[in-house]
């Protein structure tokens, strides 16, 4: 029975921590119905472990491991599914050390709306294009993929973006 009880601690810890993490992640991105309700659920899930925890008659250091256990993978699993099934949208700035004609052409041709500025006289005095794309996070992988397969030196940032209007988004 008390066996029972740490697992099931356990594993409710995991529920409401992996909801408190996509509560989290859903309200960065702007969202504001779906973390109430999902900070509902978690708080109700997180009341009744508590207290079935705070109430367990036995060794308290499994029924602490139990919770603590269950803390830590929530934390992990929630990374995990707010990565996986919540959208949203990056922008990648990308410096490559090559001419970027080719790149940029192999990019349009898959879909992706590149903006290219030039940069003038960087820190080794030549000229060098930046392409800014916007994308869906889900595509970051392919996208990257494609930068390293051009140039294996080229200069790569991301970034979160809150808005986009009035553009092409892959």
């Amino acid at each position: 029975m008390f066996l029972l009880t740490c697992l099931k601690i356990f594993t409710a810890r995991i529920i409401d921590v992996s909801l408190g993490t996509i509560r989290t992640v859903l309200f960065v991105k702007g969202k504001t119905i779906e973390p109430f309700l999902v900070a509902f659920f978690e708080v109700i899930i997180w009341f009744l472990v508590a207290k079935e925890a705070l109430n367990t008659e036995g060794n308290l250091f499994f029924i602490a491991v139990s919770y603590a256990g269950g803390y830590a993978t929530g934390t992990y699993i929630g990374s995990i599914l707010s990565s996986k099934f919540i959208k949203g949208i990056v922008g990648v700035q990308v410096v490559i050390n090559k001419d970027s004609d080719n790149l940029i052409k192999k990019l349009r041709s898959l879909g992706y709306a590149v903006s290219v500025i030039e940069l003038k006289n960087d820190y080794e005095g030549k000229n060098k294009d930046m392409l800014y794309i916007q994308i869906n996070n889900k595509k970051l992988k392919d996208l990257t993929t494609i930068i390293k397969d051009y140039d294996s030196s080229a200069f790569i940032v991301v970034n979160e973006t809150k808005l986009v209007q009035n553009g092409l988004v892959k």
